[in-house]
């Protein structure tokens, strides 16, 4: 482990790599919690939290994630994203996978669930409110003021004794009862809500060489789990069968699943063939489709959109992947409201 923290991306073995992700993906399976990604100032306690490679702390219970100008990607049971936006804390209650309860103290806070797991249960708590995440979907927190909002899912509020079934396309306001209103889910979005589908979106491109190395290996893939690739010096999520969209309306891919991606011949989607067949679904142009399997051949992969183009994060399908998640360390945070205009959901299956 030590060794590889100091390779460079050019220098690193595939030996390493194989051995490196099949350690970190035992432990990251363990416990709620692991500070994924930060950028720009953020402490877990008071300590500043400084990106390295292959180092990725966690919060212990009763530890506190704060923001100053900055952002922050936790990752809680497989399939759950916590981001942060800036001037924001959280305060991790319990890290047990089978009941995860975060205290959201203040800020704002977007949850991206692309599964729930069977065993697993996300909660997260404000002041009297509990919200337990229901389905998957897309879920928002503001502290001021106090709101909740579904972007898609179910979530299920509870607060002094009473619950309400909260669906996509309504917002609870927090402020001592459980009245629910109707909001404007395709237009009330910001920074923190665009950011994080950029974070979706390349979490989606690591999936596909990261399913293919599980696949390759022959390594027992028996439940869905996060699963590290080194080539993103990221955590991606791999599902245990099949493939899906996630709720920002990007592919997934199983171990089991992923070759009908990359070698299907005759597969089509929004209007491209398969590798064989011409433009690989979700890309733009002859020419990145050109890089994208030259980069897949090597352990790279590009993103599959239910868009047949993917121009959220400044036309990243135009960039290699390291690109893409280069640019995401570089973005600017602005201190925008519930404003603007972001991408869309999607549902439906690759197949």
């Amino acid at each position: 482990m030590k060794t590889l923290a100091r390779l460079t991306f050019g220098a690193v073995t595939l030996a390493g790599i194989a051995s490196f992700v099949a350690s970190a993906q035992s432990v990251i399976s363990a416990k709620s919690g692991l500070i994924h990604y930060v950028e720009g100032r953020v402490f877990l306690g008071d300590q500043l939290i400084e990106s390295k490679f292959g180092n990725f702390p966690d919060m212990k219970e009763n530890s506190v994630v704060r923001s100053e100008e900055g952002r922050a990607e936790v990752l809680l049971t497989p399939g759950v994203f916590l981001r942060i936006g800036e001037n924001t804390s959280v305060r991790m209650i319990t890290n047990r996978l089978i009941d995860t309860r975060v205290e959201f103290l203040s800020g704002s806070a977007l949850v991206e669930a692309d599964e729930l797991l069977k065993d697993n249960g996300v909660s997260i708590v404000y002041k009297d409110y509990t919200i337990q995440l229901q389905k998957k979907g897309v879920y928002r927190f503001d502290s001021d003021p106090p709101a909740f909002r579904v972007y898609e899912g179910i979530a299920l509020a509870q607060f002094n004794g009473q619950s309400e079934e909260v669906k996509d396309g309504r917002v609870l306001e927090m402020v001592g009862d459980l009245k629910l209103a109707r909001f404007d889910k395709d237009k009330e979005t910001d920074e923190l809500y665009r950011w994080s589908r950029r974070r979706s979106e390349y979490l989606a491109m690591a999936n596909v060489s990261a399913a293919k190395s599980v696949r390759d290996s022959g390594m027992y893939w028996g439940a869905s789990n996060w699963y590290f690739n080194p080539y993103f010096n990221m955590f991606t999520f791999v599902p245990f069968n099949g493939s899906f969209y996630n709720p920002f309306g990007f592919a997934y891919w199983s171990p089991y699943s992923v070759y009908s991606y990359l070698y299907s011949p005759y597969f089509m989607y929004g209007g491209y063939g398969g590798y064989y067949g011409g433009i690989p679904r979700g890309v733009s142009s002859a020419s990145t489709a050109t890089r994208l399997v030259a980069a897949t051949s090597s352990g790279h992969s590009g993103t599959v959109s239910s868009s047949s183009s993917s121009s959220s994060a400044g036309g990243v399908g135009a960039h290699s992947p390291s690109t893409a998640v280069s640019n995401s360390a570089s973005s600017s945070i602005s201190r925008g409201g519930m404003s603007g205009t972001g991408g869309g959901h999607a549902g439906g299956h690759p197949h």
